[in-house]
């Protein structure tokens, strides 16, 4: 098992900052893959930023160049900054953590509401 908790959501202007924190703990593997997936009501939910444990990133092309996702080994944490925000990243935001070891199950955060104003 592995818990995730979620932290830094809030409310925001447009063009303004947020930095959320997501942190693992449990039984987790030296090899995984954390991020950040948000699901805005009635859609699916869609990738925003992946991250492994030895560094490869992955972003969504709706906030390359504005989002950056980086982590903490030791910490078992991972974050996600997010700079210029717009009006329609608001939505929650769900951290993820799926070992890289065949078999294991992936876990997912509570979520974080994140709301950009006008």
């Amino acid at each position: 098992q592995v818990q995730l908790v979620e932290s830094g959501g809030g409310l925001v202007q447009a063009g303004g900052s947020l930095r959320l924190s997501c942190a693992a703990s449990g039984s987790i593997s030296a090899s995984n893959v954390m991020g950040w997936y948000r699901q805005a009501p009635g859609k699916q939910r869609e990738l925003v930023a992946l991250i492994t444990s030895d560094g490869s990133t992955n972003y969504a092309d709706a906030v390359k160049g504005r989002f950056t996702v980086s982590r903490d080994n030791t910490k078992n944490t991972v974050y996600l900054q997010m700079n210029s925000l717009k009006p329609e990243d608001t939505t929650v935001y769900y951290c993820r953590y799926q070992s890289l070891l065949p078999g294991r199950q992936g876990y997912w955060g509570q979520g974080t509401q994140v709301t950009v104003s006008s």
